[in-house]
């Protein structure tokens, strides 16, 4: 400490996550009977927020490798420290180059804030003024803020329309010749596989003849250019544009980062692909200054970060895509304030309008020959009366398995406790903050006429809107009250509670729910109609930018309050037979993690109407449509039976580009305890923990098991964690360790030696190819509780049909989930891997069969658990020798 206190003289303290160490000092100087430490503190966590607003993680050795910074023992002080000056360094670099504007409006964000960010962005300024040349060139300047991208409006289609069509005397066949040449080009080991270039065959033969098309493509096929290219040839062929829509924002994201630019490189004339995503992704520009203009921030310190973070990816961002960004916790609400929506955009009249994201996107898939949108976004539009895509006669849909859920979620109703509140408290949080507290403070300052008159108007609505939180948490604690707090045996996750609502068998608390919810009703309504009356006298009167900006934020969220108002009347009404109510909730937050559910029980009309029938071609695909090499399941669900019978539907499943025979070998101990509901009992965990650690030894971790159950994987991996302890094999668990989806992927995947137990969201959409992954464990076969609302309307549909629920719902379902799961074993030609099957049903049930011959031929044995391990070691070391032969 006596050679330490001189050092600390003068000084800036930085460090990653500076709290953690200021405290170690100031502990030890206190009890050396020294001063507290005075100096500035400089954190290089908020540094790198700042700087790289886009990096997916700031966590130090994360940072160091993206960086490529030498970090050779991490955890060690001295190894950590110098680790950190590097990637302090990092940052100045990063800020040098942004440009003067930006870093004076970081200079004032933190000034109010009297922090040492503050005093340093304030010298940093004093710096740069001093510099004689300001980087004019890199950045358009608008409003005090710097953006990467010049106007919108500047944008021009890929070809000018007084060239001739590049394909005007191009037939496919030729088109295809010359983009397989430049592949070969581009990629010395290029080969062309057996499985696209029937895709491509099948899929522009479904465009060009105007047909629908069900087309199921296993993993390995390379279904994404399979009908990317296709898609591009008929688009700009025929002059109309394909619309291509995923279920996920991931891919997405991977055909815009990955397909999208090798496209760009092997189609011979120019093309345009764009992305376009729901309008909330992304930035709203006018908010976003009206927010930082005002400060008007929830978790000040907090917010204050996020602002600098997003004053700094403007100059850098071309999509405005929140997509982009690492915002962290908080930063979901933040986003929330300001992301684009369509209540509260002033379209032309906006000052923002030409630079304005969300337009950007809209400009750019009207003039795109392939948009590629999500399911979300697809029946979002088909709801606004088709306002929101480009007008489209083609689609294309990828993961197609999942169009029916996604149909029925955006054709029904959801709503959360929370969406109300959000829309409450931005309206009116306390006298202070919210949209009309800001309001009436400007009518005070203001010379109008009507200004008192106006603000005894928001004094009136913000006492009704106290009134409407109030009644709203007490209908929550209604319905949550009437949720049985069981947690179901089969549900997935423990603490969930599930009730389903009936028409014909209302709760008898209802009539009182029903009284407590006309209430909210009328006062809502009250409120809306003052408020929007009060909003166009303003309007009349105003000129001032800042106040019709105000102005219209306001309305948009009147706008939503009225629809929550009527999507509540349609719950509590209950009275539509077509349609399952239910409500579900978590014992951890009761009422206030209430969600409440309308979804139709049947899709597959809605899906004929909006799409089979209007649409000229409608592709779908996936890796598993098909269950026992039959499409009827699909068929039947998604409404394409009429096409069928009428020569309309093509149906066609490829064969699969891998060797599954040497690639895969799936194991079924035939001996091996079963279990009843998703609790095992003491015999069953044992034996499976035992039997999990053994394969886990054998397999030097790189190994994935898939739970259906919540309950069950907790169950497991506390005393699998203790199984492997001493071979140095970690166990990560999802919902157990802490980090989302990916973050424990990204752990898997970069530990040497680890399991990971997953839930239904890893049942698909994981990736993880080569040797991180060798043995995949499937505990159970993945049922859908029977006890599900949607689940059980599905079923008693399907018996006043005269039809079998479990084999026309149940065993599809479980099939196409079970060959999700298997898909994610073997994702490359050189994958090799093994998968146990512990449910001994698939060997000894009469609908096990469906769910062996639905894979893709996979080398298949079952054998008495403790030949399991022996067998394993044996095909493993085959592998070995397989390899050295051929090195």
């Amino acid at each position: 400490m006596m050679e330490l206190v001189p050092m600390l003289d003068d000084v800036v303290l930085v460090g990653h996550n500076v709290a953690f160490d200021f405290n170690f000092l100031q502990n030890a100087l206190d009890r050396c009977g020294y001063l507290p430490f005075a100096g500035r503190i400089l954190d290089t966590l908020d540094f790198l927020k700042i700087c790289f607003p886009s990096l997916t993680t700031y966590q130090l050795g994360m940072v160091t490798s993206h960086f490529g910074i030498i970090h050779d023992r991490p955890h060690h002080a001295d190894s950590d420290a110098l680790a950190t000056a590097h990637v302090l360094l990092k940052c100045l670099d990063e800020l040098s180059t942004l440009p003067l504007i930006t870093l004076q409006r970081l200079s004032e964000l933190f000034a109010a804030e009297d922090s040492d960010l503050g005093w340093f962005f304030d010298g940093l300024c004093q710096e740069k003024e001093k510099e004689p040349v300001q980087d004019l060139e890199s950045f358009h300047f608008y409003r005090q803020l710097a953006l990467a991208v010049e106007d919108w409006t500047e944008m021009t289609p890929p070809r000018d329309d007084e060239d001739e069509n590049p394909l005007k005397q191009v037939d496919f066949k030729q088109y295809m010749e010359d983009i397989e040449k430049r592949l070969r080009d581009i990629m010395p080991h290029y080969e062309a596989r057996e499985s696209q270039n029937i895709m491509f065959d099948e899929v522009i033969n479904a465009l060009s003849n105007d047909k629908h098309l069900l087309i199921e493509a296993g993993t390995g096929t390379g279904k994404s250019l399979g009908y990317l290219i296709p898609s591009i040839y008929q688009s700009v062929k025929q002059e109309q544009k394909v619309m291509v829509s995923t279920h996920t924002i991931n891919l997405q994201e991977q055909l815009r980062e990955r397909d999208v630019p090798l496209l760009t490189q092997v189609i011979p004339f120019p093309f345009k692909a764009a992305i376009f995503k729901g309008r909330q992704h992304y930035l709203c520009l006018r908010k976003f200054e009206h927010k930082i203009n005002r400060r008007d921030f929830m978790n000040p310190k907090d917010d204050t970060i996020i602002s600098a973070q997003m004053m700094v990816w403007l100059a850098q961002t071309e999509s405005g895509d929140d997509e982009e960004l690492n915002l962290g916790g908080r930063g979901g609400d933040y986003w929330e304030t300001v992301s684009s929506d369509s209540d509260s955009c002033l379209g032309r009249s906006c000052p923002w309008f030409r630079k304005c994201f969300y337009h950007r996107a809209k400009h750019e898939a009207g003039i795109a020959d392939v948009v590629v949108t999500n399911h979300s976004k697809l029946f979002t539009d088909v709801k606004a009366g088709h306002q929101l895509l480009p007008p489209y006669e083609r689609l294309v849909i990828d993961e197609a398995h999942h169009l029916e859920d996604v149909a029925g979620k955006h054709l029904g109703m959801h709503m959360k406790y929370f969406t109300v509140v959000h829309t409450l408290t931005r309206l009116y949080k306390d006298s202070r903050n919210g949209q009309l507290p800001a309001m009436r403070q400007q009518l005070q300052s203001s010379a109008y006429e009507q200004a008192g008159q106006w603000v005894s108007v928001i004094d009136r609505l913000s006492e009704h809107l106290v009134e409407v939180k109030e009644n709203w948490d007490k209908l929550s604690e209604l319905l949550f009250s009437i949720i049985p707090e069981r947690s179901d045996a089969n549900s997935a996750d423990s603490g969930q509670y599930v009730l389903r609502l009936k028409p014909s068998a209302r709760p008898k608390e209802w009539d009182a729910l029903a009284a407590l919810e006309n209430n909210l009703y009328v006062t809502i309504s009250e409120i809306v109609r003052k408020g929007e009356r009060m909003l166009n006298e303003f309007k009349e009167e105003q000129d001032d930018y800042g106040a019709d900006s105000l102005i219209t934020d306001i309305g948009g969220l009147f706008k939503d309050l009225a629809t929550e108002r009527d999507n509540l009347r349609f719950f509590i009404t209950l009275n539509d037979e077509t349609v399952v109510y239910w409500m579900e909730a978590s014992g951890h937050y009761r009422s206030k993690s209430l969600q409440l559910y309308a979804v139709p029980v049947d899709v597959s009309k809605q899906l004929k109407d909006l799409f089979f029938d209007k649409k000229k071609s409608v592709i779908l695909t996936s890796a598993t449509l098909s269950v026992d090499k039959s499409f009827q399941y699909m068929i039947d669900n998604l409404g394409l039976q009429e096409d069928a019978d009428h020569g309309r539907l093509v149906t066609v499943q490829l064969p699969s580009p891998f060797n599954y025979r040497d690639q895969a070998l799936l194991v079924i101990p035939r001996d091996f305890p079963s279990v009843k509901g998703s609790i095992g009992d003491a015999l069953f965990v044992d034996t499976l923990v035992r039997s999990l650690a053994d394969a886990a030894v054998a397999t030097h971790g790189r190994m994935m098991v898939l739970f259906t159950s919540y309950r069950m994987l907790r169950q497991v991996h506390e005393p699998l964690k203790n199984a492997l302890a001493a071979s140095d094999i970690a166990v990560l668990g999802q919902g157990v360790d802490s980090g989302s989806r990916s973050k424990l992927i990204r752990r898997f995947q970069d530990s040497s030696a680890s399991v990971l137990l997953g839930t239904s969201s890893f049942w698909e959409g994981v990736d993880i190819p080569g040797e991180a992954l060798t043995c995949l464990a499937i505990v159970r076969l993945p049922f859908q509780p029977p006890s599900h609302p949607m689940v059980e309307a599905k079923s008693e549909l399907l018996q006043r049909q005269k039809k079998n629920p479990f084999m026309k719902l149940s065993v599809p379902q479980a099939v196409i989930r079970f060959k999700q799961g298997f898909g994610r074993l073997v994702r490359t030609a050189q994958d090799r891997g093994i998968v146990i099957v512990y449910d001994t049903r698939v060997i000894e049930s009469y609908y096990g069969k469906y769910f062996l011959y639905s894979l893709p031929g996979p080398k298949m044995e079952h054998m008495q658990t403790d030949q399991m391990i022996p067998r394993i070691s044996e095909w493993l070391h085959e592998d070995k020798q397989r390899k050295s032969v051929e090195n």
